[in-house]
């Protein structure tokens, strides 16, 4: 349970129909082997103590009798254990008959959760049999013992912090106003549903879709057990479509006609910060539900689920492909909208033969095309200095060229040691002065040829640089439209090689490739021997892992020590841990004390679901206090 973590089951037991005490034996085994595999909330399908295809049967004095009797097994068997199990059997309450979800802990029945919504349509015909529970709590006396009763009580559980377990059952997920939807709006954070929801063509895609958009809707953990074999297949076949989703995301799913029962952790935390951060998400009716304490010992959950080394990356190539092109057109038409605004007919770009350049002129070249704007009338201009290197110059000239830019070279070299003269920088002092001098020398070069043209400069940052303050102040920090702001260096990346794997010509492919191959550097210090000798992954460390820290900090909000945890599951064959854990630290200092970099940015737009616009998604303090983030850090 650290760091938020619970892992959860749905089991689908093997039945027999009308058998309730082989049933409550397999349910036990169920729950012997989910409490061995570490699940603290387990969930077994809709009546699966009798069977939900007992029909008629239902109305039996013996078969209610022996539910009960099978009950009290399934009971005995979380005995010791602080699991929170949910079991469903048909129960009788004054003259009617209720289709219930059984709560069970430490050998004890906490409370029976009554089904809402009685189907009796195409397939269905349970108000044949059932009543709809009743929605305020009253008590049921159940072996001597006073049992709350109804469908509005919700499970409170101290070993995380927010987790709060709500319930119901099948067709109740089904219906326009779900119970599950007034449950999450009363706090809870994991919603179990006890279903027995038959196969027919089609309806699993259905059935998904419903629990991956409840889930997202709701911003909640969905435990969802459905009946399998054993049940009758008189009328009816019934494949045990087990899921575990997480606002919106499968985290496991049973293959259907197959006995499977699945685990996964669900992320407390995680779910927390998404009701944080959405304005629009308001609880409400936490006074109409009672609300049961439920205590669970604080432990270290043993993760299953796993967390992609490239959070910005689609994993799926076909899914990364349409990623690729969603980005390259929302960049694009964001320069377009600028440029029919403004009324700008050229557009000036430093490109240095690396990838954001590259990447900043594709887009520019898109643009103008939306535009019907000559590509002549964009202006690339190389600035070579000390550190340039053959490769690089050649790679921006050749790239210039085969897009159709007007190719401009202004060699900086004497303007830089003139600067450097004046201001009394030594030339052999190759510090941060002898760097940003250079990055500021071309950007004033680039401001006063866009004057010249009556053109913009579109700024080549990628969001990854700002997030690391990885940029010189009011040199290549600034521009007149970012097209990279939103895109991480990883993602950068992937799209230069989808533009090489569709653009259908061959020599632009041939530079596209080879941008790929280059090291990523500034190129401000002198290359030995004609090689590039300043690669940035060496000075701020491996941009994989920088845009990792960034996701789950700032689309997750996970605190360091979480971060970190999962870093070292997802990296576990590329870096050591002390290597994750340095390169944190320089996360976190970079990230708290370049914040006033990223507060004066320039106009560019927001591609996905993390942003570090001042105007946008990141609202903070360019002197906030990191110390607890970095204590945190020292303290791994």
């Amino acid at each position: 349970m650290k760091h938020g973590f619970i892992k959860v089951a749905a089991m689908t037991p093997k039945i027999r129909v009308a058998d309730p005490e082989y049933n409550a034996k397999e349910v036990c085994k169920g729950i012997e082997e989910a409490c061995t595999n570490g699940a603290k909330i387990i969930v077994f399908p809709e009546l699966c103590l009798t069977g939900y295809t007992c029909g008629d049967l239902f109305l039996q004095e013996l078969l209610l009798t022996q539910a009960k009797e099978a009950l009290n097994i399934a009971a005995g068997a979380t005995e010791g254990s602080d699991a929170l199990v949910f079991v469903g059997l048909p129960l009788e309450k004054g003259s009617k008959l209720y289709n219930v979800a059984a709560v069970l802990q430490n050998g004890e029945v906490l409370a029976f959760i009554p089904k809402k919504h009685i189907p009796s349509y195409a397939e269905f015909y349970e108000t044949r049999h059932f009543a709809a529970g009743n929605e305020v709590p009253e008590t049921y006396l159940y072996e001597g013992k006073e049992v709350p009763f109804g469908t509005n009580i919700l499970f409170e559980v101290d070993a995380i912090s927010g987790l709060t377990v709500g319930c119901e059952i099948c067709e109740d997920i089904w219906a326009p106003l779900s119970p599950g939807t007034l449950h999450a709006l009363a706090g809870a954070t994991v919603l179990v549903n006890l279903s027995a929801s038959n196969e027919t063509v089609g309806k699993d895609e259905y059935r998904e879709l419903l629990l991956k958009s409840s889930s997202a809707k709701q911003i909640a953990g969905y435990i969802y057990s459905s009946a399998g074999e054993g049940e009758s297949t008189q009328d009816l076949v019934f494949g045990g479509h087990n899921m575990i989703v997480e606002n919106g995301t499968i985290l496991a799913q049973a293959k259907r006609f197959t006995p499977e029962n699945i685990y996964a952790d669900i992320d407390i935390h995680r779910l927390r910060h998404e009701r944080r951060r959405m304005s629009t998400y308001v609880p409400e009716r936490r006074e109409q539900y009672l609300v049961l304490p439920v205590h669970m010992e604080e432990e270290e959950t043993a993760l299953v689920r796993t967390f992609g080394a490239q959070p910005f990356v689609p994993a799926n190539q076909n899914e990364r492909d349409k990623r690729c092109e969603e980005i390259l057109s929302i960049q694009s038409y964001g320069l377009k909208k600028r440029y029919e605004h403004t009324g700008c007919q050229s557009a000036v770009i430093g490109v240095s033969g690396g990838l954001d350049s590259t990447l900043a002129l594709l887009v520019t070249v898109r643009a103008f095309d939306m535009l019907g704007l000559k590509r002549e009338q964009i202006t690339a201009v190389t600035m070579p200095c000390f550190g340039t290197t053959d490769r690089t110059y050649d790679n921006a000239c050749k790239l210039a060229r085969t897009l159709g830019a007007v190719l401009e070279e202004v060699d900086i070299k004497e303007a830089v040691t003139v600067h450097f003269r004046d201001i009394g920088q030594d030339m052999e002092n190759h510090d941060v002065t002898y760097e940003n001098g250079q990055a500021r020398e071309r950007t004033q070069i680039l401001m006063d040829i866009a004057n010249r043209t009556n053109g913009m400069v579109i700024g080549t940052g990628d969001m990854s640089e700002l997030a690391l303050g990885w940029a010189t102040y009011n040199g290549d920090h600034m521009s007149m439209y970012g097209v990279n702001v939103g895109v991480p260096k990883t993602l950068v990346r992937h799209l230069v090689r989808y533009y090489a794997d569709t653009c259908g010509n061959e020599e632009l492919q041939a530079i596209l490739l080879d941008v790929l191959d280059t090291p990523v550097s500034p190129e401000l210090l002198p290359p030995v021997d004609g090689v590039i000798s300043q690669k940035t992954e060496d000075l701020v460390g491996p941009y994989e892992l920088h845009d990792f820290f960034l996701y789950y900090m700032l689309r997750c909000g996970f605190e360091p020590a979480k971060i970190y945890r999962i870093a070292c599951q997802s990296f576990k064959d590329i870096y050591d841990k002390s290597v994750i854990l340095k390169w944190l630290k320089t996360f976190y200092k970079r990230f708290f004390t370049q914040q006033f970099k990223r507060s004066c940015l320039p106009d560019g737009p927001k591609v996905g679901s993390v942003a570090v616009s001042p105007r946008g998604d990141l609202r903070m303090p360019s002197d906030a206090c990191a110390d607890i983030w970095l204590k945190q850090v020292e303290e791994l």
